[in-house]
């Protein structure tokens, strides 16, 4: 009985000093403001990777898959929206968007890792300014050929249209926007270990394409992918960075645990193969049903490399 209540009082201690102050405050604005204390315990690094061994990997395959917001499972990653909530709580693609933005991740153009991004090309991602229709009947009924040399914002100056600030028009890309996101890593048997072991090795956020969005091209629901990044470089930020906890909002999941212990649900929309690594798609291209059970196919032939090895 004494042990469990020397037990009892360690975690209840652990849970209160991850409240956040929220027992504590004096006022609301000290609600989610940490203690000198709360803040040495909370100072600590992502779990490093282990060492892997080229000769211990037994077999691997590399798989490309993806993660739909909109399944309830996969709300941690999409939640929360804005940032009224006061605690500092970011959604995934807020915490991946403003590391972007502040140079403190390096940005590629594809899953590969080969193409170089910039924060500036994925600024000009996220927003588009156009005139619209009813402006562009006004500059051709005063015939006005419009030079891009000069900003939308200054037209009703330079050419004398008063208030044509009003006819342009600004689209943004929100949290609300991100649809998905790509990830890609590699499944593989370690020898040492004896076990399948998975290893997360980029991240994509997929997002409603803002021209689309805008509405100058036809195609709505187009995804683009905003920009990838390479996970192992992006751990530090992802572990600082929190995610809702439903089962416990005194201990909030860093998104680095979170994706790394795969708590989430993913569809595999390609594995690395002689075709160039072609995607499921492209050979099962007008039957989405049959799609999913190859995704599934190529999941359980994963799967079962564990269990084949022990078999045979």
């Amino acid at each position: 009985m004494r042990k469990f209540l020397v037990l009892s009082g360690i975690l209840l201690s652990g849970i209160l000093s991850a409240q956040n102050n929220l027992l504590n405050a004096e006022s609301p604005e000290d609600f989610y403001t940490s203690t000198d204390e709360e803040r040495e315990i909370n100072n600590d690094q992502p779990l490093e990777y282990g060492y892997i061994a080229k000769r211990d990997v037994l077999w691997q395959r590399v798989v490309w898959e993806t993660i739909d917001l909109d399944e309830r499972v996969n709300f941690p990653l999409l939640y929360p929206l804005d940032d009224r909530l006061g605690d500092g709580r970011r959604s995934l693609y807020q915490v991946l968007t403003e590391a972007a933005r502040n140079d403190e991740i390096k940005l590629y153009g594809d899953s590969y890792f080969t193409q170089a991004k910039t924060a500036g090309e994925v600024e000009g991602s996220l927003s588009l300014t156009r005139i619209s229709d009813r402006g562009t009947e006004i500059l051709n009924e005063n015939f006005i050929v419009y030079n891009d040399s000069v900003p939308m914002m200054d037209i009703d100056t330079v050419y004398n249209i008063p208030d044509f600030d009003q006819y342009v028009e600004e689209t943004k890309i929100n949290p609300s926007d991100v649809k998905s996101y790509q990830i890609r890593g590699v499944w593989y048997f370690d020898a040492r270990q004896g076990e399948l072991r998975y290893r997360l090795l980029g991240i994509a956020p997929m997002v409603i394409d803002v021209a689309a969005k805008a509405g100058v091209t036809a195609d709505t629901g187009a995804e683009v992918a905003l920009f990838w990044v390479y996970y192992p470089n992006a751990r530090e930020i992802l572990h600082d960075a929190k995610a809702f906890n439903s089962g416990n909002s005194a201990k909030p999941i860093s998104f680095d645990h979170l994706l790394n212990s795969r708590r989430f649900n993913a569809v595999i929309t390609k594995v690395d193969n002689v075709y160039g690594d072609r995607e499921i798609g492209e050979y099962i291209s007008d039957n989405s049903m049959m799609r999913l059970l190859e995704a599934e196919r190529l999941k359980e032939d994963i799967r079962n490399f564990e269990l084949e090895m022990w078999n045979n």
